[in-house]
């Protein structure tokens, strides 16, 4: 008998012991946001930056509203297919939200399939999904800026400076700006648009242009670099503009060019407005970038988090636009207004 009752002192200690611990843990779930964050390439230099921003946010919105908040981060190393295992992942491990950098802007369908089935919102960002994707269940976003609108400031710079410093630009003195072109990803929208919308603002200006070469570089500082070592081989002194479809493109063709000791520089553009981007601007080695707002997208991100979870508003200077997307503006970035950016 006394067995028995022991058994049963030790169960009820057990059971009592078990309850306390869920109730524990219930009460840190309900003041805790657990966010995914799936990255296409955490070596890119943009998407750094987003996410370092995105760390400094939860910070501050854990001191502003006493919510922890955890940040899950994985790379999905440019596979859809382990992107797709780590949505997974964050659905079985109780994220409230899931953040994707897409690594297919093309092939959301699994991540969106999962999700809905997971009651799970996600927030889609810097990649732009299909419309027609988006629409296709009222709990998924998109964080990140207008395409075309990057490719028509980067027109914008170059037109600016060759009106201004046309002799030295044109350095055949043929009147027709020769240019290459580094593209960022095939198939890419932003990729596509701001090659297209760059050159076309400089033709709409009255300026003459001619391509004489083109290639992918992926978004890829090293790639960019050994493409232009090439184009410097095969052209030296042809080449009067440099249009990269990002600043780390940008980067590598000035690297190949301090590689081969050529002190003069073509005139050199770039996308983004990275640290690294805006120094080579402050060195007068890039004529100048567009500021994508990586800062605004990041904390754009957390907030929408935040209200998503706790089902709050958006601080007012957020504006949801048709209830799906968040879009910050781009920026000019020369000499001229470089301060403006480093302080930011």
């Amino acid at each position: 008998m006394r067995k028995i009752t022991g058994i049963m002192v030790l169960l009820l200690s057990a059971l009592w012991s078990s309850g306390c611990q869920r109730g524990r843990t219930h009460v840190e779930q309900e003041n805790t946001i657990k966010i995914g964050i799936s990255l296409y390439d955490h070596y890119d230099a943009f998407i750094t930056q987003i996410v370092s921003v995105m760390e400094e946010e939860v910070k501050r919105k854990e001191s502003e509203t006493g919510t922890s908040i955890v940040l899950v981060i994985e790379n999905a190393a440019n596979s859809q297919i382990e992107q797709n295992s780590q949505i997974e992942d964050f659905i079985n491990n109780g994220c409230d939200i899931i953040c994707v950098n897409l690594v297919d802007r093309t092939d959301p369908s699994m991540i969106i399939d999962k999700a809905k089935s997971a009651d799970i919102p996600v927030i889609f960002f810097n990649r732009e999904l299909v419309e027609e994707d988006l629409e296709r269940w009222d709990r998924l976003y998109y964080v990140g800026a207008v395409a075309l609108e990057s490719g028509i400031m980067q027109g914008q710079i170059v037109v600016k400076q060759y009106k201004e410093k046309g002799e030295k630009i044109d350095r055949n003195k043929d009147g027709i700006l020769q240019y290459v072109m580094l593209e960022g990803e095939a198939g890419h929208q932003d990729s596509i648009m701001r090659t297209e919308y760059s050159v076309n603002t400089v033709i709409e200006s009255g300026c003459q242009v001619e391509k004489l070469a083109y290639a992918i570089a992926n978004w890829n500082r090293a790639q960019a670099k050994t493409k232009m070592l090439q184009w410097i081989e095969d052209m030296g002194d042809e080449i009067e503009v440099v249009f990269a479809n990002n600043d780390e493109m940008a980067l590598g063709a000035i690297d190949a060019y301090k590689m081969m000791e050529i002190e003069e520089l073509p005139m050199i553009v770039g996308i983004d407005g990275t640290y690294a981007g805006l120094q080579a601007v402050e060195k007068g080695d890039m004529a100048g970038t567009v500021y994508n707002d990586g800062a605004g997208q990041a904390k754009a991100m957390i907030e929408l988090s935040y209200s998503l979870a706790k089902g709050t508003k958006l601080p007012k200077e957020i504006e949801l636009i048709n209830e799906k997307y968040i879009r910050l503006p781009h920026k000019i970035v020369t000499i001229q207004n470089l301060k403006e950016f480093v302080q930011k």
